[in-house]
């Protein structure tokens, strides 16, 4: 029975050594509860790091972890001191974490730290290969495993792999800054699905794509080698059934009143008109913290009515306390809480509540479902749960939620009231606002709120996720069907040698040689010629090499080989050395299209014309690949109401457009090629769109070749010129 492996740099476990005794219990995290049910599965497995470093287990206490860990179905990753201090602390929390929340000043590139990350994920990946099989399926979670699919997928190329990253993944100027920036991209597109938080996370991911690795990219469908990689967005939900049952229970007369609960019941029952603003985080310089306690204060100086009407109940979580920057958040913010209770306190009144612990999560309840606001507003989140657990636990349907649009949250919650946290103006004007809306609209904006969260739960997340990778993984098999295996090779070998009378019908760029920035520099290379001159030395075997390349490049390159030309894409033909017009064109249409292509190379840096006997392109291997892509759709729109009237046609090629005459194409001449003998074995590859016509054209008992993994009328798929070389060695 196929499994599936979750990974996660941590276990879903709380794992501790008390005098020499080994307590495990589950976690309840966000991710845990999330995995439950896949988790549960017959044959579900979890692997991570168990939070106890090698250097605390002796071997002893090393094979009862394991054991342990093996009984509620995972499986450990050992990691040592040092990788924690390095790979951990180091690049996960100095590197990634502030580069892709856009705090580019706290971002360290330490050679050091990224060798112990490598090294970490692959720790990671040889355990996870040590269980794996065919047919099985990994999920892997967040930005301390990047390199982790890839290194996967290289040795285990069947596998189907999942990845999904929590955190934001930065905008393309953010993240080219990353010196190893293509390592991580290419780590990650090991994965068959990879998932967001939110469109706005996916489309940053897609542009540092094709921006920094050029590969193309076709809606949210990377090409990536021989597979389709599939990203898509899937904001995590909570369990909210967990969250509003606790809320009800909190609310029931004869459960035991806590003495948090108490505590907040005597400040409101001092004063009726009292509201609670109520603010959690992890102490972490993304959530905002300093600058909300700044906001709060602007509130009270511009709206002093309110001073001894509201109180802001402040919970922050202690988080990395050995990293500078979070001692320094520590102390910036002990120090704001001092000096505005210092300033405004009366001998009733507080403004500031301010908690530096955990909460166990029934104080957690008390604070939501006593708090009239929550004011959520970090400057940049990845989602932020904390906002849809307080709406949860509103049992009533009353309370306002004020939520930063920086949080991956607010993309699905625009009930809310959505502010940039970095304008004390929008934070006042919030607070005004929800401190004096009406129950009826605090009614109305939570009851839809909570309709989506409850559909949209956390459960309903882990299996949206699942169900898109299913259907990825069967995009895969589609491109695999075509795809030329070794059977499929044998086949045609043994076809080809079979025949009496055969026809080798070869596109060049892209099929024969790999495509240059330059298309001057892709000549023929010694290994080509000695190629193509045995298939031509071989009896009742006609070679012919079909381009949209001009008559004088190949005449240059091949002018002293016997074999067939076809060039111009169909415009002549080269037999026995004699070179015939197929085709008798008009060339006046360039002088007008020409400068319009000039217009276009002066806008768009990168890109060049070539200029052939019959026809123009305009080539954009070099540009950038998102002003590329609007470019093209100008240009297409300029040149379509052009070429109408004038029997000329517009061909997207492969980074090129390319501007000809509408009677010419390969599709033509390889029909006039085809009426002149009766061949037995016909074989025809090309790459490009232009090369469809000549699939199109083939006769049934043809072997059609793409070469390359998209969409096409050719029987057959081939990886890339190195593979077609391959298998025309096995012909001849």
């Amino acid at each position: 029975m196929n499994k599936t492996i979750i990974v996660s740099n941590r276990l879903p476990l709380q794992i501790s050594i008390e005098q020499d005794q080994l307590n495990v219990t589950p976690s309840v995290g966000g991710l845990a509860t999330g995995m439950k049910s896949v988790h549960a599965d017959g044959n579900g497995l979890w692997v991570g790091w168990t939070g106890i470093t090698d250097e605390e287990l002796d071997a002893d206490l090393k094979k009862e972890v394991d054991a342990k860990v093996k009984d509620v179905k995972c499986k450990a990753v050992g990691l040592t001191q040092d990788d924690i201090d390095q790979f951990y602390l180091g690049f996960s929390n100095r590197t990634l974490w502030p580069l892709f929340h856009y705090f580019l000043e706290y971002t360290e590139f330490e050679d050091s730290q990224w060798e112990a990350y490598k090294r970490v994920n692959q720790k990671f990946a040889e355990v996870v290969l040590d269980t794996i099989e065919d047919g099985d399926t990994v999920w892997i979670h967040d930005y301390q495993l990047l390199l982790l699919p890839q290194l996967i997928k290289d040795v285990k190329p069947e596998v189907t792999i999942g990845f999904f990253l929590h955190i934001p993944f930065p905008s393309y100027e953010i993240f080219r800054t990353f010196p190893w920036r293509e390592e991580l991209l290419t780590g990650m597109l090991g994965a068959d699905l990879i998932g967001f938080h939110t469109y706005d996370y996916e489309r940053h991911f897609l542009s540092s794509v094709k921006r920094i690795l050029r590969l193309d990219v076709n809606f949210n469908e990377i090409t990536y080698h021989d597979r389709i990689v599939k990203v898509d967005s899937f904001p995590m939900g909570i369990d909210y059934n967990k969250f509003h049952d606790a809320a009800l229970e909190h609310d029931n007369p004869n459960t035991e009143i806590s003495e948090l609960q108490k505590r907040i019941d005597t400040h409101l029952n001092e004063d009726g008109d009292k509201k609670l603003i109520l603010s959690i985080d992890r102490l972490d310089y993304t959530k905002g913290i300093p600058n909300r306690i700044r906001a709060f204060e602007y509130f009270l100086n511009k709206h002093p009515e309110y001073k001894e009407k509201v109180r802001l109940v402040m919970l922050a979580v202690p988080s990395r306390s050995g990293v500078p920057q979070y001692q320094l958040l520590k102390k910036e913010t002990d120090e704001l809480v001092g000096r505005i209770n210092g300033e405004f306190s009366t001998v009733s009144w507080t403004p500031i509540w301010y908690f530096y612990r955990s909460l166990p999560f029934e104080n957690l309840i008390d604070l939501y479902t006593s708090s009239d606001i929550a004011l959520i507003t970090p400057v940049r989140d990845g989602m932020n749960l904390v906002a849809k657990e307080y709406v949860a636990t509103r049992t009533k349907q009353d309370g306002v939620l004020i939520l930063s649009e920086m949080a991956g949250a607010a993309k699905e919650m625009n009930e809310a009231l959505l502010i940039n946290p970095n304008s004390f103006e929008d934070f006042a004007s919030a607070l005004k606002k929800a401190l004096t809306m009406p129950l009826e609209e605090q009614n109305n904006r939570m009851k839809i709120l909570q309709k989506r969260l409850k559909r949209y739960d956390v459960e309903k997340w882990a299996d949206e996720f699942f169900k898109t990778l299913e259907a990825t993984n069967k995009l895969q098999d589609v491109v695999v069907s075509k795809k030329i295996n070794e059977s499929v090779q044998k086949d045609i070998v043994k076809a080809y040698q079979k025949a009496k009378k055969r026809l080798v019908l070869l596109d060049y760029d892209g099929t024969l040689v790999g495509f240059k920035d330059n298309p001057q520099d892709a000549k023929p290379d010694e290994e080509l010629y000695g190629l193509l001159d045995q298939f031509e030395n071989q009896n009742n075997t006609k070679l012919c090499l079909i381009s949209g390349r001009d008559k004088a490049t190949f005449e240059n390159w091949y002018g002293n080989k016997s074999y067939d030309l076809i060039t111009d894409h169909g415009v002549w033909m080269r037999e026995r050395s004699q070179w015939t017009p197929l085709e008798i064109l008009k060339t006046e249409w360039m002088t007008n299209i020409k400068p319009i292509l000039e217009t276009f190379v002066d806008r768009t840096p990168g890109t060049f014309i070539e200029e052939k006997e019959y026809s123009l392109a305009w080539h954009y291997r070099t540009a950038d690949p998102e002003l590329a892509q609007i470019r093209t759709m100008e240009l297409n729109t300029v040149l379509t109401s052009m070429v109408a009237n004038n029997e000329l046609s517009v061909l997207q090629g492969n980074k090129v457009i390319e501007i000809k005459s509408s009677n010419v194409n390969k599709g033509r001449a390889t029909t006039q090629l085809l009426m002149k003998e009766d061949y037995d074995f016909i074989l025809i590859m090309g790459d490009d769109w232009t090369d469809e016509y000549m699939f199109e054209a083939a006769p049934d008992l043809a072997t059609t070749i793409k070469i390359g993994y998209v969409k096409t009328k050719a029987k057959y798929q081939i990886k890339d010129p190195e593979k077609v070389r391959a298998l025309l060695k096995q012909l001849v």
